[in-house]
């Protein structure tokens, strides 16, 4: 896998986070000079930070066009989504079969979190109902699928800020419950019903949007996800 250059490091994180949070929308021109100039660094920085999000498909790098956020098309959203049932599947077979006590701790913790920010904070409350399936996928001990889930979960970031219909994020956390239930319980049958349903939910919201909010800079953005920002 591609890793960014120490210095590069920083700008990728911040991105990455700003397109997962849905601040950076599908299609925003990511202009490397002034992303320089917000992080202090070079242009070749820049693009190192750049190069790496085009390979896990959340930005558009087009030779002497520059970058811009990855835009996806219907028909990739439905694959990314039938892409994502299978690789959940394997993450709850997987849980459902080790030692879950550690498992729900660390999930748990995590509801948590979510419990915390709903209603409260819209863009970190995206992040952490994001993070939730990464994290399942961390706690199987396989780096090789966590990074799978990982890359596929950032993707439908990209789909629902493209396509998304408004709703209620209490029904993500409803969700999110059952399925520590079924994982807790050790029923691999219900745990993956839990999440097939969760997931066809998420893809039934991922409806057409044709309204295009733009209205802060990428520069304005991105001073918002500078590392002493927090």
């Amino acid at each position: 896998m591609y890793k960014p250059s120490t210095r590069s490091f920083p700008v990728y994180d911040s991105l990455r986070q700003a397109i997962i949070e849905q601040a950076l929308k599908p299609g925003v021109k990511l202009p490397e000079d002034s992303i320089g100039e917000t992080f202090s660094v070079s242009r070749t920085t820049v693009r190192s930070a750049l190069v790496r999000l085009d390979a896990e498909g959340l930005v558009d790098l087009q030779p002497n066009r520059g970058a811009s956020v990855a835009v996806p098309s219907i028909e990739e959203a439905h694959d990314i989504f039938e892409m994502r049932q299978c690789l959940e599947r394997e993450v709850m077979q997987r849980l459902c079969a080790m030692d879950r006590a550690p498992v729900i701790k660390a999930l748990k913790a995590h509801l948590a979190e979510e419990k915390k920010y709903l209603d409260v904070d819209t863009t970190r409350s995206i992040r952490l109902s994001g993070e939730f399936h990464i994290l399942l996928a961390e706690l199987t001990g396989s780096k090789i699928l966590a990074n799978y889930v990982n890359e596929i979960v950032s993707r439908c970031s990209l789909v629902l800020a493209r396509f998304a219909q408004a709703h209620s994020a209490k029904c993500g956390l409803d969700e999110h419950t059952e399925i520590i239930a079924a994982i807790e319980a050790g029923d691999a049958e219900r745990a993956t019903a839990r999440m097939h349903h969760h997931l066809h939910g998420v893809q039934d919201r991922a409806l057409l949007n044709p309204d295009g909010e733009g209205e802060d800079s990428v520069s304005d953005i991105l001073a918002r996800y500078l590392p002493s920002n927090g």
